[in-house]
């Protein structure tokens, strides 16, 4: 629609009316963001005090008024609205972390039901693979940004599972690896990133994808792999070919890995 308007804030900051985006000056900016994640609504005083911490009140009020003065300018409908002093996204605006997030939640709550699978997983997954508000460093969005950081592995991981059940593997390392970008710690990600590899039959890239993750853990945090992982490991290198068999070596701290 030439008018639609939404707003995107995984990534960089977009304002979108039709196919144009627009130039938003920056206090309409955070004031936009700031209710993109308080979908019910936020009270002007508290709003102020967020965006302005630095400021009195009296300036960060002030400073809000000229946010929504310049929030007026933006498109031909009002994208802010006023219930009492309480401010919100008008619903007009489509968000994309809004819909992100309950498309996560829809799967992460139904996981084993296809039925509760979003019917664009492929967008979702390259939604759930962006950070947010990408270069902003504001003291309010801390919050915010944790939580969909810590949402971001679990549904991603439930993407790359389901694509793998799939026989869509190359959709299923993406997932995968996006989660481990998010959390390079998590070995739940490296886990199905190297259960994909051993269903497409890529022994030699499920090794290397476990080495890697292995020296990681050692250099950076001086921990394994749990059992689980070098188990998973060890029933794949059973099946290796006697002429490429790997041999168990014992690193500096004692472990032994492949």
């Amino acid at each position: 629609m030439a008018n639609a308007l939404r707003l995107e804030i995984l990534g960089p900051f977009e304002f979108i009316r039709g196919e144009r985006r627009v130039a938003v000056p920056a206090g309409a900016q955070r004031l936009l963001a700031l209710l993109a994640l308080h979908e019910d609504g936020i009270p002007r005083r508290v709003a102020a005090e967020q965006l302005w911490p630095d400021c009195t009140s009296m300036r960060a009020a002030a400073n809000l008024r000229s946010a929504l003065c310049q929030t007026r300018k933006i498109g031909p409908k009002a994208v802010v609205g006023c219930d009492g002093q309480r401010l919100v996204l008008s619903p007009c605006i489509s968000v994309d972390y809004r819909e992100a997030w309950q498309a996560a939640d829809r799967l992460l709550d139904g996981e084993d039901d296809v039925h509760a699978m979003p019917p664009d997983l492929d967008r979702l997954v390259d939604d759930l693979a962006q950070p947010m508000l990408v270069g902003w460093d504001d003291e309010w969005l801390a919050h915010g940004r944790d939580r969909w950081d810590q949402m971001r592995p679990y549904a991603l991981e439930s993407l790359a599972l389901h694509f793998l059940a799939a026989g869509r593997y190359l959709a299923a390392q993406q997932a995968a690896l996006a989660a481990t970008a998010v959390d390079p710690y998590r070995e739940t990600a490296h886990r199905i990133a190297i259960e994909v590899y051993a269903a497409e039959g890529n022994i030699a890239s499920a090794l290397r994808r476990y080495e890697d993750y292995r020296r990681r853990l050692q250099r950076e945090l001086s921990v394994s792999p749990s059992p689980r992982m070098t188990q998973l490991i060890r029933n794949l290198t059973a099946k290796w070919p006697v002429e490429h068999d790997h041999t168990l070596e014992t690193d500096s701290s004692g472990s032994r890995h492949l």
